[in-house]
């Protein structure tokens, strides 16, 4: 099991990759772990969750 997170609303979103594009998905199926130098950062007025480096 990878990375999730749950936003503000109560959804539940796991993190995924294709080569160095990272984003989320509802779907847990073939989550990825959070590479350490990345944080995860909140849209404040959508709710969805963002990579960003630290």
């Amino acid at each position: 099991m990878g990375y999730s997170h749950k936003n503000s609303r109560g959804i539940t979103y796991y993190l995924h990759s294709k080569g160095k594009l990272y984003f989320f998905s509802k779907k847990e199926e073939e989550s990825i772990d959070l590479p350490a130098d990345f944080q995860v950062v909140e849209n404040q007025r959508t709710g969805l969750p963002m990579v960003k480096r630290k």
